[in-house]
């Protein structure tokens, strides 16, 4: 789901840029090392996942997993994305470097939506909790990256509307894919080590 070079006019891509950097500094406020070897796998994971691109199009459609990151993570979640981002643009040339902070908003912003929805979980009290709140944040962070990526596309003018509305479409099935991969991984770690899992409680 990154959008590439070239694409995206300079008050866009330079108010993203500021977007992400602000957004950066306040969801890494007070992290410590203990959190650095957890987020490195996160974004370890983030990065090969979305390496494996369908392209279409201005922008390209792959598995994002930014749901799953947000569960883990928590407000980490964002910097891990970046940096995933940031090392796929300089080594691989996926996006592109002016669009670090698009592709960073986009898909970090959903990491960070994703948070909030698992967060709701705590409101609750049903089996298969972990379950349902981990799919629902895997569905809705990608539902958020695609709709951001749709209106940066519709910001480039009448060319890239129709695009938009395909690459909505086209991450329907990445949503759903992602929503039971979320789901399912947030109730195994629960199972086997909860204490990984973001804004966990003890009972």
């Amino acid at each position: 789901m990154h959008i590439s070079e070239g694409i995206v006019d300079l008050p866009v891509w330079g108010a993203a840029y500021v977007g992400t950097v602000a957004i950066a500094a306040v969801t890494m406020r007070n992290m410590d090392m203990e959190e650095i070897p957890k987020v490195s796998v996160l974004t370890a994971v983030f990065f090969i996942a979305s390496l494996i691109k369908f392209p279409l199009g201005v922008a390209s459609i792959h598995f994002i997993l930014n749901g799953l990151v947000g569960v883990v993570l928590g407000w980490r979640a964002f910097i891990a994305i970046t940096l995933g981002i940031v090392l796929q643009a300089i080594i691989f040339g996926h996006g592109g470097i002016t669009v670090i902070g698009v592709n960073s908003v986009m898909l970090g912003g959903g990491a960070l939506v994703a948070y909030m929805v698992w967060q709701q979980r705590h409101h609750f009290n049903f089996a298969k909790r972990e379950f349902v709140f981990g799919a629902l944040a895997g569905a809705v962070g990608t539902i958020f990256s695609g709709s951001v990526l749709a209106l940066v596309l519709m910001t480039t003018g009448e060319a890239f509307k129709a695009i938009a509305a395909t690459v909505l479409v086209a991450h329907i099935p990445i949503m759903i894919i992602e929503a039971i991969l979320a789901g399912v991984c947030a109730e195994f770690l629960l199972k086997v080590k909860p204490e990984i899992l973001s804004g966990h409680r003890r009972k």
